[in-house]
């Protein structure tokens, strides 16, 4: 095998259109254009979703190209984001990854978005990487798992949300309170200057290691409407703290209860909730009183990025694990 190997990645899978190319865990470009037509509908619209991927996914190469002072025949592999995702999303990249694959000659590489997150930790620049096994939480707009993970290969899902994921709490919570979509970074910015004690919202009790964040939603929503008509504008900040600490806390009350279970000290935070700055505080935290050591990547590579698809794929094309050019199932990729 050669020394050096070149992958492009992409990733489509929702409403951030990214291509990344990777020389080995070492990221040339990483280049993601968000999709910020969604914010006046309060949430993605999966058709618009995809036209958008349509439209931006050729400049959006020609950009990675550019910055990655590459050329494209030098591309070893193509990795793309084959599930889960939204299904017309994930067309638009599935289809433009087999065809580039097909007319260079060169490999496919099928990724699953949520083991990308969690190997996203591997990229050279992040400064310190986890021995195998660890634990990973994946939290996001669309997930909350818990995920034993013995190799790049070996994933044993845990724990998983009955209901909403984590950052669907935040942006739903978000939009009661009339913040813009996505909300979850705005709430993280308000509730800066918030106090965390003001408001007590229920914690739902949930057996085992899975999560639910619907009740807390429901309750948040019947509180805000029987509150008086100035009751948000005036009480933002700390509404933002209060809600984000009792996101934070169910969080971090079920990694504890991995830890227990599964006597694992090392856990890997991942997906677009883990770039929340409390989230992070509260994990400095149990480093210093759990003895937990825990991994967090760069905020660059925290959100949907195609950097992390190609870390991924680097680690596959490694054991030649290949994908197949006529295989189009992309509406189910398991974790395993």
């Amino acid at each position: 095998m050669k020394e050096d190997i070149y992958i492009l990645a992409i990733e489509t899978s929702c409403d951030d259109t990214s291509v990344a190319i990777l020389k080995n865990k070492k990221v040339l470009s990483n280049i993601v254009s968000s999709q910020k037509i969604h914010k006046i509908f309060g949430g993605v619209v999966p058709e618009i979703a995809s036209r958008e991927h349509d439209r931006l996914i050729v400049p959006v190469l020609n950009e990675a190209i550019k910055e990655s002072k590459i050329k494209l025949n030098d591309i070893d592999a193509i990795a793309y984001t084959r599930g889960p995702g939204l299904l017309g999303s994930l067309l638009v990249g599935t289809s433009f990854a087999k065809s580039l694959a097909f007319s260079l000659n060169i490999p496919l590489l099928e990724i699953n978005h949520m083991q990308a997150h969690i190997l996203s930790i591997y990229i050279d620049d992040n400064p310190e990487k986890p021995k195998f096994p660890f634990i990973a939480l994946t939290v996001s707009g669309g997930h909350t798992q818990l995920v034993v993970v013995n190799s790049p290969f070996d994933f044993t899902e845990i724990g998983t949300t009955l209901d909403d994921a984590a950052g669907e709490a935040f942006d739903k919570s978000g939009k009661i309170m009339n913040l813009d979509y996505p909300a979850g970074p705005k709430i993280d910015k308000l509730a800066l200057k918030g106090d965390i004690n003001k408001f007590n919202f229920p914690k739902p009790e949930v057996k085992g290691l899975n999560f639910s964040f619907s009740g807390l939603k429901t309750n948040f929503k019947n509180f805000i409407n029987n509150q008086p008509h100035d009751f948000v504008k005036n009480n933002i900040n700390d509404l933002c703290a209060s809600l984000q600490s009792t996101i934070v806390e169910i969080l971090i009350d079920k990694l504890l209860k991995a830890r227990d279970q599964y006597q694992i000290n090392e856990f890997v935070i991942c997906g677009g909730v883990s770039a929340n700055s409390y989230l992070r505080k509260e994990l400095k935290g149990l480093m210093e009183g759990e003895s937990i050591k825990t991994y967090v990547p760069k905020i660059n590579y925290s959100t949907d990025n195609a950097a992390m698809i190609g870390i991924n794929g680097y680690f596959k094309f490694i054991e030649s694990k290949f994908g197949e050019l006529s295989d189009y199932s992309i509406s189910k990729y398991p974790m395993q």
